[in-house]
């Protein structure tokens, strides 16, 4: 589980942005999952889906799929990001998610999920700057959308 001060290994630090509520933030600072859907050309909620993701100090979030998922698909299409902490029971909120192609990030962030997740030390499902370029994998930063 990756610790609330690891976000230095991202940027400098600074104070998480002021969008998410104090409970949401919490529970991503703790959370190993979050559950992610997106909105399909008919209007309906896609499938919810859960993944790994890292979060940086100033509340955005990072994660990486197939080119070919679906999430991949409708993200470059303008989908919103529908975000659910811990479980599809947990705080919810909605983003705006933007390809990441910038090496040193990813591979910043390959290194966070390395301290996150056991299997991401030893290698295995992180993300590599070397697979975004090759066009295997896809990168996105999520910006949490501001509460109404």
């Amino acid at each position: 589980m990756m610790a609330a001060g690891l976000g230095w290994l991202l940027w400098p630090s600074r104070a998480p942005a002021a969008v998410l509520p104090p409970a949401t933030l919490a529970a991503l600072q703790t959370a190993d999952l979050i559950y992610v859907a997106t909105r399909r050309k008919d209007g309906a909620l896609g499938e919810i889906s859960p993944i790994w993701f890292a979060l940086t100090d100033d509340a955005k979030i990072f994660f990486s799929t197939a080119p070919t998922s679906w999430k991949a698909r409708r993200i470059a299409a303008g989908s919103p990001l529908f975000i659910w902490v811990g479980g599809t029971d947990g705080p919810m909120f909605e983003g705006t998610a933007a390809p990441v192609t910038d090496a040193a990030l990813i591979d910043r962030m390959g290194d966070a999920y390395a301290q996150k997740y056991w299997i991401a030390w030893f290698g295995l499902f992180k993300p590599r700057s070397g697979r975004v370029a090759e066009g295997k994998t896809v990168a996105f930063l999520v910006t949490p959308k501001p509460a109404e």
